[in-house]
């Protein structure tokens, strides 16, 4: 059991949840930014609405690079010190973003070699977020007790729906009261910047905080992992859970398919529904769809602000019922949610009848999609990938999802061209989908030990690989 009273493993989540932040603020900073953006490069230089769609999403460029690199760097360097790394990618990026004219440009004198430089300093950020939402919920997972797990590695999830309030206010702090050309000309640097502020936090932080248990018995520094287990757990559990964890890792090395290919099919699922329901285009685009509404710039980023307390709220709803509930009926009932959402939106928009109710259904959809698909998704990757390969499934599930949410993002300004009703559309088939996959294929893993879950889930890969090919014969 955990220590009675013990606050460290709570002390350490909260340190590795920064990344989460990290994740959300870098993410969401953008959708204050992005109509200036457009102004300043898009439009003065006479560029396409799909050069525009790029620009706001090309941090998921990176995002997906980070994805990727993450199981080589957490594999590699170990799940502390990748984070340190994303930590300084974050710095880089929020200072470069903000004046990216830096040694080589004019500030005030916009061109393509400029736009090219702000896309790679986005690009820099989306590494740091790529490896961050890899490896912070991986690095909880690892640490945290079974009977506690969902709840810390959804406070990662919480950590990130509060970093993206937090820059909805800074945005709109940012704007509030200023002229239009203002904020086309400098406010959405400081947007930019503000960054700095939580990256350098994550930075020290960091340098406090312990390597994962896991991680150490991996690379045989078994007293090591000793010493951090016996701050979670008693005496008795300490050497059950470091049994359990140094017979995981006793069997010969295995590669990415070695404990069957349906997980990790699952894993990859749950990260391209999570990203094919539409979620990041509400976050991304918030102020402008608000503004299609007839709310002005202060008015529309007051609403994002609103949006985002409902996020939070909605997110601690998960956090106190993911561990009670389970993860696959959250999955279920929050997909549900989603689509009536999506639906809604999508009827208003072919009605050209956008209004209160638009902002009605778009706070149904998030909400639905906060206490499900947001935290749950992450717990889940962090859960059901035994221990010798989760470096790498995880980064191939992660890079799943950025390159998902890249596709879904880049597209949606040429999309809403077409038609915003069949747009909104076709994210509430994608939430209907959802669900019927985890109704079908994604198991409940609530209250079992990483270790058990190695051993069941790998059973059921296995068993329907083999029953796959007997098909197939």
């Amino acid at each position: 059991m955990l220590k009675s009273g013990n606050i460290y493993i709570i002390l350490i989540t909260l340190v590795a949840t920064l990344g989460g932040l990290l994740f959300g603020y870098d993410t969401a900073v953008i959708s204050g930014a992005e109509s200036s953006l457009q102004a300043y490069f898009t439009d003065s230089l006479h560029l396409s609405s799909m050069v525009h769609g790029i620009t706001v999403s090309s941090a998921l460029i990176g995002c997906i690079m980070g994805g990727i690199l993450s199981g080589y760097f957490s594999t590699k360097f170990g799940r502390k010190y990748t984070l340190i790394i994303s930590a300084v990618l974050f710095l880089l990026s929020a200072f470069g973003s903000a004046y990216p004219e830096f040694l080589f440009f004019t500030k005030g004198e916009p061109s393509i070699a400029l736009l090219i430089a702000f896309n790679i300093y986005r690009i820099i950020g989306g590494i740091g977020v790529g490896l961050a939402s890899a490896v912070s919920p991986m690095y909880i997972g690892e640490i945290a007790p079974s009977h506690i797990r969902g709840r810390l590695v959804s406070l990662n999830q919480f950590a990130t729906i509060l970093g993206m309030l937090i820059v909805y206010f800074v945005n709109w702090s940012i704007a509030k009261g200023q002229t239009i050309e203002w904020i086309n000309d400098i406010g959405w640097r400081y947007m930019f910047l503000s960054g700095s502020v939580p990256a350098s936090l994550f930075l020290i932080l960091l340098f406090a905080v312990p390597e994962t248990p896991r991680y150490l018995v991996s690379v045989n520094k078994d007293e090591k992992a000793l010493k951090i287990l016996s701050k979670i757990y008693n005496e008795t559990m300490v050497k059950a859970t470091m049994y359990e964890i140094r017979n995981s890792f006793d069997a010969k090395k295995a590669n990415l398919f070695s404990f069957g290919k349906t997980v990790i099919i699952i894993g990859i699922l749950l990260s391209v529904f999570q990203q094919f329901v539409g979620i990041n285009v509400a976050l991304y685009y918030a102020p402008r769809i608000f503004e299609s509404m007839g709310a002005g710039r202060d008015s529309s980023m007051f609403q994002t602000i609103i949006m985002g307390l409902v996020n939070v709220i909605f997110t601690v709803v998960a956090i106190l019922m993911v561990d009670k509930f389970g993860r696959k009926p959250l999955l279920v009932i929050g997909s549900i949610g989603m689509a009536i959402g999506m639906f809604g939106v999508a009827g208003m928009a072919f009605y050209n009848a956008i209004g209160i109710a638009t902002l009605i259904f778009i706070i149904i959809y998030t909400a639905s999609f906060m206490m499900s698909w947001g935290p749950v998704v992450w717990v889940l990757i962090a859960e059901i990938f035994p221990n010798k390969i989760r470096g790498k499934a995880v980064a191939l599930a992660v890079a799943a999802q950025w390159a998902a949410n890249y596709f879904i993002s880049s597209t949606y300004p040429t999309m809403m061209e077409y038609s915003g009703g069949l747009t909104y559309s076709f994210y509430g088939i994608m939430s209907v989908f959802s669900a019927l996959f985890v109704w079908k294929m994604v198991p409940e893993t609530n209250g079992r030990s990483l270790e058990e879950l190695e051993l069941l889930l790998s059973k059921s890969s296995k068993n329907n690989d083999t029953s796959n090919k007997a098909v197939n014969q």
